[in-house]
């Protein structure tokens, strides 16, 4: 059962959480010149160019090709069955493709199976924050990345929030699996469909006549925007957690990091803008993720159909003023107020007062107290939260758009 509900809480938090690193990825652009130095990286090394300025020179020729000579419907066709990371790619794709994803599922050099191996044990260890964050800090933050609301909002998913978002739960749920880059996994399979979408993007939102008036930047999707959304997850998920104090063994974190470090590189990250270590991950968070953080309109959209998405399932556990104040205590008054969400003073005081010790309860840091019903509903409310997607579960095909956002 403990598996179970693990698995779902990851799925459920992807869902909300993953939306910024899979759906279409681009924040706000940064005014402060790159400074991040590129000896603080996974490479050592590198010619320290503004990521701002980088694509994905591999994937997007290809993918804007694709969609030019009309092969993305039968592109996609085959792809529906390419699941596994060790399964051998679909046959009758075109050569172009086929060479691009051969090389691109192939695992860097300098991937740590034993750092992924503790990275299972973080991520099984800690399910349940996981999904409280990646849904309601990692997720609700990418509405305040200008650049990605916007490119969100404005591509071919903005008009089916809840059809993306069910297929964006899949790099949040697939980072985290036991299997995740082991053979009978996905996680290489998600993230080379991901590069593929990221390109089309790239292609097609400069042609949207919504999006371009809004716009500070051509080219959505740079390196640099991959990375800012990068931070809203697993930088902010372990700034969190220690804030919380959370005791977390040295090795468990470093494979945690290692994990989002492999995920970085197989969505096309240069390895010198991959943070070597936390130290340095928070280095380049401060530089590229919190100056930009700002409200759009798109962004208030988004939010709000976000912390929607909940109330058909349990208006007494999931409603949107309970999102709402879980997104307040994890993201602060100011982001709060940026996105139109009203004050709940009674559930505001009751995550103020209780949700520090009922994480302490459950790390075994405190004695489990006489009263448990507040615990209780916390686990209650993750719970519940793993149902909103998987009440309709149906599989999930992360495809290659052919329009942006028709309205």
């Amino acid at each position: 059962m403990d598996k179970i509900q693990r698995r779902n809480v990851l799925k459920a938090g992807g869902a909300l959480g993953a939306i910024g690193a899979l759906s279409v990825a681009a924040p706000a652009h940064a005014k402060a010149p790159w400074t991040w130095a590129p000896q603080g990286s996974v490479a050592g090394t590198g010619a320290g160019a503004d990521p701002r300025w980088v694509w994905d020179p591999e994937a997007d020729p290809v993918v804007a090709s694709l969609i030019d000579r009309g092969d993305v419907p039968r592109v996609n066709e085959l792809l529906r069955t390419w699941k596994r990371n060790s399964q051998p790619l679909p046959a009758g794709l075109p050569a172009d493709l086929r060479d691009f994803m051969e090389s691109a599922r192939q695992l860097p050099s300098w991937t740590d199976q034993r750092k992924l191996a503790k990275a299972v044990e973080f991520n099984t260890k800690r399910g349940l924050y996981l999904g409280v964050l990646y849904g309601l800090a990692s997720g609700m933050m990418s509405t305040v990345i200008p650049h990605e609301a916007r490119a969100v909002y404005y591509s071919q998913g903005g008009a089916d929030m809840k059809d993306r978002i069910s297929k964006t739960a899949k790099l949040g749920y697939d980072v985290g699996a036991l299997n995740a880059y082991q053979a009978d996994g996905e996680m290489i399979v998600t993230c080379v469909k991901t590069r593929l979408v990221h390109a089309a993007v790239r292609h097609l939102l400069p042609q949207s006549p919504y999006w371009t008036p809004v716009a500070d930047e051509q080219i959505p999707i740079s390196q640099r925007d991959i990375m800012v959304t990068w931070h809203s997850l697993p930088t902010t998920v372990m700034q969190k957690l220690q804030a919380w104090g959370v005791p977390i063994p040295a090795a468990e974190s470093d494979g945690f990091l290692h994990s989002w470090q492999v995920a970085a590189h197989m969505l096309g990250v240069r390895d010198e803008y991959i943070p070597a270590s936390w130290a340095e991950a928070n280095s380049q968070a401060a530089q590229v993720l919190t100056p930009v953080l700002a409200p759009t309109p798109e962004g208030v959209r988004l939010s709000d159909i976000l912390l929607s998405l909940g109330t058909p399932v349990d208006a007494g556990i999931l409603s949107k003023p309970i999102l709402g104040a879980f997104t307040r205590y994890m993201l602060g008054d100011q982001i709060a107020g940026w996105l139109s969400i009203p004050r709940e003073p009674v559930w505001e005081t009751l995550l103020n007062v209780a949700w520090r010790p009922f994480i302490a309860v459950r790390e075994g840091l405190l004695p489990f107290p006489l009263a448990p019903a507040a615990y209780w509903l916390f686990d209650e409310f993750i719970r519940k939260a793993a149902l909103l997607f998987l009440s309709n579960a149906r599989p999930i095909s992360i495809e290659i758009p052919l329009t942006n956002r028709p309205t």
